[in-house]
């Protein structure tokens, strides 16, 4: 072999190697970026600052698939990662729809996350989603959901009857004890549904009622019904994640604290500004009485809650357990603040 030889079959050696340690994922999403998603730009940030731009991710808003189908393209690996909310589909992530039960009594973000990483870690849910080729890397922690309305504002429980509202999962149950009917649209077809009459009320968090248009649409917002929240996990696929080098996945796991931390500063800043977001849109904030506060959490919590754990102790699914969990942990982190 000549040195021209030589020199030409180290290259092509070496561009085989850096070939074989470069890594992207694809990574689905939808709507547009906004604090619901700046978990999942910063870890693809870190995740390449820490691997030397090895492993990158590729952010897709919406063009990779819908966002009632995600779970679906991480089980046969159409992408790498994903983020979906459970209210979508609950029979497929049965376990931690207990996340969206109403009137958990999770005040704060921070309690939020923690709840939520009790529930992900349990060999039960872990079990549960891995029958979609899913592992749950982090929460997508959002505070507590409130309405936006059209017309005169309803401040009573008696008021929000026979209206139609945007509220999935355990949401929308609540509001069907007041007499409401929820209907469970997607994030991004709420705008629509709302202009054109479809529904009277969209229950979102502000960051959604923001980036989603409804409120342009809204005359009233209601700043203290917080009947709870949905949980919308990012997951990675199996296979993918049980491929990548111990370097590649060493840098995934370690940056999911970091991440967390710069969506919850993120998200801070937005509720930090959102009084002066209703004043510039002309959206009165409407107080919820007490005592109507008490009676929606009298029709929705405890009789919910127990319904929902008789559901999956009836298909051998540890539902007390996760309950149970979802309590301890949040008597925990309060006395751990």
């Amino acid at each position: 072999m000549t040195i021209i030889t030589r020199v030409a079959a180290a290259a092509l050696a070496a561009t085989i190697a850096t070939e074989a340690v470069a890594v992207e994922w694809n990574v689905s999403l939808w709507g547009k970026r906004r604090a619901f998603t700046e978990h999942v730009e910063r870890i693809a940030e870190l995740v390449s600052e820490k691997t030397d731009g090895e492993f990158t991710m590729n952010i897709s808003y919406g063009g990779l698939s819908k966002n009632r189908e995600n779970l679906d393209g991480i089980s046969i690996g159409a992408f790498e990662m994903a983020q979906f909310c459970a209210g979508y589909h609950p029979d497929k992530n049965r376990l931690i729809t207990v996340l969206e039960l109403p009137f958990l009594g999770v005040s704060n973000l921070e309690e939020e996350v923690a709840v939520s990483s009790a529930v992900y870690a349990h060999p039960a849910v872990a079990k549960e989603m891995a029958q979609w080729n899913a592992k749950l890397l982090m929460t997508s922690p959002m505070p507590q959901y409130n309405v936006v309305g059209t017309g005169e504002p309803r401040d009573t429980l008696s008021e929000m009857k026979g209206l139609r509202v945007r509220a999935t999962g355990g949401l929308g149950k609540a509001f069907e004890t007041v007499g409401a009917t929820p209907t469970s649209v997607t994030a991004t077809e709420a705008y629509q549904a709302m202009a054109s009459g479809v529904v009277d009320m969209v229950a979102f968090a502000q960051h959604a009622h923001l980036s989603f248009g409804t409120i342009n649409q809204a005359d009233w917002w209601t700043s203290n019904l917080n009947p709870g929240t949905v949980n919308c996990p990012v997951v990675v696929n199996i296979d993918a994640y049980e491929g990548l080098s111990r370097k590649h996945r060493a840098a995934l796991d370690g940056s999911v604290s970091e991440a967390l931390e710069h969506y919850l500063d993120n998200y801070g800043d937005l509720l930090n500004r959102w009084d002066s977001v209703l004043g510039e849109k002309g959206v009165r904030k409407v107080e919820i009485a007490q005592s109507e506060l008490d009676a929606f959490k009298t029709a929705a919590g405890t009789p919910l809650h127990e319904a929902w754990i008789s559901e999956m102790e009836a298909q051998g699914l540890p539902g007390r357990e996760l309950y149970d969990l979802v309590g301890a942990t949040l008597d925990k982190a309060r006395m751990s603040n």
